[in-house]
């Protein structure tokens, strides 16, 4: 359990940087922070790249069962973990922070504020997951915990592919 601090860091300065986005952004539109990114508002009611942010207002509610299970799963996880799951643990606390801060947004606002816009700024090179529009190649918006959740999950993936190696090795 000693590894929540991470998870509380997360949530900290995910939902203060919403606060200072909110504050700033609403009214302003796009703020153009480098020729690459953007400081955008957007209220998300969906999942990672929109996903059912067009239904009728149902997916809230399931999005907020799905987060408060993952994080008493997570808590859970973290417990068994020993000194030397350090990767393991780091990377969970990571997952639990994000998805706690999506989840006070939830909770909150009924939608998930977003916006970081990393753009390309030539559209006719846009790849499949990059919505093309006339500034450029722009990444669905993200924020801090949306951050914190990919970071957490590139550990999970590289702790995998490590302890695959040793027991590979092991094996010969």
């Amino acid at each position: 359990m000693r590894w929540l601090w991470i998870s509380a860091l997360v949530l900290v300065l995910d939902q203060a940087s919403k606060y200072a986005a909110v504050g700033y952004l609403a009214g302003r539109g796009e703020v153009e922070f480098a020729p690459f990114l953007n400081l955008a508002l957007v209220y998300n009611r969906g999942a990672a790249f929109g996903f059912l942010s067009a239904a009728s207002g149902w997916q809230n509610l399931f999005f907020i069962a799905v987060a408060s299970i993952a994080a008493v799963v997570i808590v859970l996880m973290l417990r068994r973990l020993g000194d030397k799951d350090k990767l393991v643990a780091t990377g969970l606390s990571l997952i639990l922070g994000g998805a706690l801060g999506n989840l006070l947004d939830r909770l909150i606002h009924g939608s998930v504020i977003d916006f970081i816009d990393v753009y390309y700024p030539r559209a006719g090179d846009c790849l499949w997951l990059f919505v093309r529009s006339a500034s450029g190649c722009h990444w669905p918006t993200f924020n801090i915990a949306d951050s914190a959740i990919t970071i957490g999950a590139a550990l999970l993936i590289l702790d995998a592919l490590v302890a695959g190696r040793r027991a590979h090795g092991a094996r010969t």
